[in-house]
């Protein structure tokens, strides 16, 4: 079926008798798989009596070769998924396997992606970018010290250098263009932190995703901020230099060498907002975060400090 797919990826015009030929398979048989197409990965296929099968837009789908041309300097061996669960649980299966890290796991779609706090992270195919970063962290806890918000700060620079200026930050691990999600972090751990352990550093950007009914929170997308495309080859290759600048200042300097760059950029630096913390809600104002990247809030006049995978943060209504 994906084979048919690359075929068809240019966007032009393919007859069926071209298409069987290519595949070694009958007329009828490509029309079987491409009604599979359609309905599986959710593409839109043209049919033009005496000129055969087109792709409603061209496809351009991820490449390491292109990847590694385009940011010599980081390229992380890549492993390139047709289609997976989620990239963040075949990181964790190949760390388990003894996979010698760094490594990138990509993927064109996943059937399960999740976000925090086990939602749903939607992941329709070759729209969008779904990346997994596998380090080996060696001697210690301080590497680990704010690393989602690094991870969040190199994800908006490389939007912004990629052509979407109003991105910015939410705490702890968002990337929002005003109100609407276009991005999102998902750190996962395996092994000892005091000692030697791996990190999957878990990205999912929308970049090229124009519509969808399953999502249940204000979204945006690049395509839709900017009103067009992007090659994700591109946003991966940036992705890959800012996470690497970033990962070097914060493995030299801890996180408080980039903890007043990330206030800065904070969408709701000084905003009355909730934190939600299972069943309990606690109502203050943002004052920003400390040097472990934990969130500081003033609470009935007391400033408070916190943190945690489970906490969720959001505006008040009066703010």
């Amino acid at each position: 079926m994906l084979t048919l797919l690359k075929l068809l990826k240019d966007g032009r015009f393919h007859s069926g008798q071209a298409l069987g030929a290519a595949l070694g398979v009958s007329r009828s048989a490509v029309w079987k798989q491409l009604k599979h197409l359609e309905a599986e990965l959710g593409l839109s296929i043209h049919k033009v009596r005496g000129r055969g099968y087109q792709l409603a837009s061209p496809l351009k789908l991820l490449d390491p070769a292109e990847i590694e041309h385009l940011a010599p300097s980081c390229a992380w061996p890549a492993l390139v998924s047709d289609s997976i669960d989620s990239t963040n649980a075949e990181a964790l299966r190949l760390i388990e396997r003894q996979h010698a890290a760094p490594f990138l796991v990509l993927a064109e779609r996943q059937t399960a992606g999740r976000g925090r706090r086990g939602r749903k992270w939607v992941s329709p195919f070759a729209e969008n970018i779904y990346y997994s970063l596998v380090l080996r962290i060696d001697g210690g806890m301080r590497q680990l010290e704010g690393l989602s918000l690094v991870v969040g700060l190199a994800v908006m620079q490389a939007l912004r250098e990629q052509g979407v200026p109003e991105v910015g930050l939410k705490w702890p691990n968002d990337v929002l263009v005003g109100q609407k999600k276009i991005a999102g972090i998902l750190l996962e751990l395996v092994g000892d932190p005091a000692d030697v352990c791996h990190v999957v550093l878990g990205v999912g950007i929308n970049v090229n995703m124009q519509m969808t009914e399953e999502v249940d929170q204000q979204w945006t997308s690049m395509r839709l901020e900017s009103g067009k495309m992007f090659d994700r080859n591109q946003l991966v290759a940036e992705l890959g230099v800012m996470l690497q600048k970033y990962l070097a200042r914060h493995q030299v300097g801890g996180f408080s060498a980039v903890q007043s760059e990330w206030e800065q950029n904070h969408l709701w630096q000084g905003r009355a907002v909730s934190l939600i913390a299972g069943v309990n809600r606690i109502d203050g104002e943002v004052l920003g975060i400390d040097s472990q990247g934990a969130l500081r809030l003033r609470v009935d006049g007391v400033e408070k400090v916190f943190s945690g995978g489970e906490l969720s943060l959001r505006l008040r209504n009066d703010s």
